[in-house]
């Protein structure tokens, strides 16, 4: 698989110049989902098992089949195939009782959002994200928009995908409440979004193609316009961290590229 990986890199190097150099990663065999968070990297495959990336080697994560996995400053969690939340505490995932959720997201300042099995958008506040051990059920604050994918950064907002693949925004969250502002429709479209710590926000479209919201700043946090990076092949997801960007293929080939 890296050998592979590696010719189709020189290949995309030579397809395409661009300010965003891209490298081969770790590979993990039918790799379907990536996240990236605190210096952490998590991903799940085909088979719903876990893993994370230490050094240069996938190491596995529990054994819930999870079909969606988030690292970040709200700890590791996940939603498994049946839509049940999970927490990942002393070495091992937690179930935790309360809503059914698809996709959960922790990049935020400690609290935990996510889209329900039925496309409603949620927020867990923060304390209650760091309480939870294993043991009740969560209560989750309901964030009025009906979504297939959310994400959010401890600095300018949350980001956010409708069920009709629209992009939405809103102001910084506080993590202690969930309290948000309105959410402002954003020109484009995209089956999903990745919010990075500093900031940073991709999406990925429903052709593989990547785009970077470019001009945002602490008194434009919704920023200006989407700026194309251009990738050799199609794009199945990514995350950021740490200024580096991790992007699996539609084939299946994991990147870290770097600006």
């Amino acid at each position: 698989m890296r050998a592979v990986a590696v010719l189709l890199l020189v290949m995309c190097h030579l397809a395409v110049s661009h300010a965003w150099k891209c490298r081969a990663a770790p590979q993990l065999p039918t790799i379907m989902q990536i996240d990236a968070g605190q210096g952490k990297v998590v991903a799940r495959d085909a088979s719903y098992s876990v893993y994370m990336l230490c050094g240069t080697t996938w190491f596995k994560l529990g054994s819930p089949r999870l079909k969606h996995v988030t690292v970040g400053p709200g700890g590791i969690w996940g939603a498994d195939t049946s839509n049940r939340v999970y927490k990942y505490v002393n070495g091992q995932f937690q179930v935790a009782g309360g809503l059914y959720m698809q996709q959960v997201d922790a990049g935020g300042d400690g609290q935990i959002v996510g889209a329900t099995y039925n496309y409603y958008g949620y927020c867990l506040r923060s304390y209650l994200a760091a309480a939870f051990t294993g043991a009740g059920s969560l209560s989750w604050s309901y964030s009025s928009i009906r979504l297939r994918y959310y994400s959010c950064g401890p600095l300018y907002g949350c980001w956010a995908i409708d069920t009709s693949f629209r992009i939405w925004f809103t102001k910084k969250m506080v993590p202690t409440s969930c309290g948000i502002s309105r959410w402002t429709h954003i020109g484009g479209s995209a089956k999903m979004v990745e919010v990075g710590t500093d900031g940073t926000v991709f999406v990925v479209n429903r052709g593989g193609n990547v785009f970077q919201r470019t001009g945002i700043t602490s008194g434009r946090p919704q920023g200006t316009r989407w700026t194309h990076i251009k990738m050799c092949l199609p794009i199945h997801h990514l995350s950021y961290d740490q200024r580096r960007l991790w992007v699996v293929t539609k084939g299946g080939i994991v990147m870290q590229c770097t600006h």
